[in-house]
């Protein structure tokens, strides 16, 4: 039996008032849901829905009565969003100021009031109350504040990650097991954040384990300057807390050998076009790009000033700690080992 033409599947929305009366005059001549959710293009779910919110009590789906409830439903106030909380609202305001992600925000959240739903929210929640926001200064300013800093939403493209060529390199296939548990600390993963035409640049490690964040000042881009800027920050790292480096493919490690003889540590390269096996400094990077922008010359930049941009990201709270900091998480690793990590 013809009930119309069978439209394409879609995302969900739900029925037009045709859709309600094909629907109707289906399960009127004793179709079932799913036959009649293969008519309508739409999802057996969506229809069992449908009939569901939308049938009086003791009697049979109709579409006029369907739409009628549909429609009284729909003019119903919502519930309030959370946002308009002035406490949440100047929290969220607060922790995007100092850096904070939304993400970040709402697990902090979640974190600091266990027991509290009134002082909880989404990390979707913040993203919508800050898109909804009507044009001007106060728009523009919380936007910022974002990592990507869009102006609307839209989905993130990465692009191509260039290697080069190095002599002696140890594959990361030779890297101890115990590296890929993070349950021991020492294991750092590195690379270069460029700047303006990569004409400068600013080395990046992390510690796996605690996610724990050094930068280190280089001079230049080459391969003596990221030998000195690592081997600066890294001597300052007890030798037992500074065990292993994962690194990716580029040209600047081409010291590797002195690197590793300097500093007593052992040196492993990922494969080409592998960023997930470098996956910690490589998210760490995109935090760090708020503070190290993209087009600026970064040879500009103190010690003393990396070091504060460090301690910023050491301080935010982080989902893979179960929305603890790094530091917290060092200071808790550190109670429980003799040797503390150096800073």
């Amino acid at each position: 039996m013809d009930y119309g033409v069978a439209m394409p599947k879609r995302c969900y929305t739900h029925l037009s008032a045709e859709e309600r009366e094909t629907l109707g005059l289906g399960l009127a001549r004793g179709q079932s849901l799913r036959t009649m959710a293969s008519v309508l293009g739409r999802a057996p779910s969506t229809l069992s829905r449908e009939s569901a919110r939308n049938t009086a009590r003791g009697h049979p789906y109709r579409a006029c009565t369907a739409q009628t409830l549909a429609a009284t439903r729909a003019r119903q106030s919502r519930r309030p969003r959370k946002l308009l909380d002035p406490w949440l609202w100047q929290y969220v305001r607060t922790q995007l100021a100092q850096g904070c992600s939304p993400e970040q925000i709402a697990g902090r959240l979640r974190r600091a009031y266990p027991d509290d739903m009134q002082k909880q929210l989404s990390a979707e929640t913040i993203y919508v109350g800050l898109y909804v926001l009507p044009r001007g200064a106060l728009r523009s300013e919380l936007l910022a504040a974002l990592r990507q800093a869009r102006k609307a939403r839209r989905p993130r493209a990465r692009g191509t990650d260039r290697r080069g060529q190095i002599p002696e390199m140890t594959s990361i296939a030779e890297r101890p097991a115990e590296v890929a548990t993070r349950t021991v600390p020492g294991h750092w993963e590195g690379d270069l954040i460029k700047g303006a035409r990569n004409g400068s640049a600013v080395g990046t490690l992390v510690e796996r384990t605690t996610r724990l964040v050094m930068l280190a000042r280089m001079d230049g881009t080459d391969a003596r300057s990221a030998r000195e800027g690592f081997t600066k920050t890294l001597r300052h790292v007890p030798a037992p807390l500074r065990t292993t480096l994962t690194y990716d493919r580029g040209k600047e490690m081409a010291e590797h050998e002195r690197l590793a003889e300097r500093l007593a540590i052992r040196i492993f390269f990922a494969d080409p076009h592998s960023p997930g096996q470098r996956g910690t400094n490589e998210n760490t990077n995109e935090l760090l790009r708020q503070y190290l922008p993209k087009g600026t010359d970064l040879s500009g930049y103190t010690q003393r000033e990396l070091n504060a941009i460090a301690h910023r990201l050491n301080t935010h709270p982080r989902k893979c700690l179960h929305f603890a900091t790094p530091l917290e998480v060092y200071a808790q690793l550190r109670h429980h080992s003799p040797v503390a990590l150096g800073t």
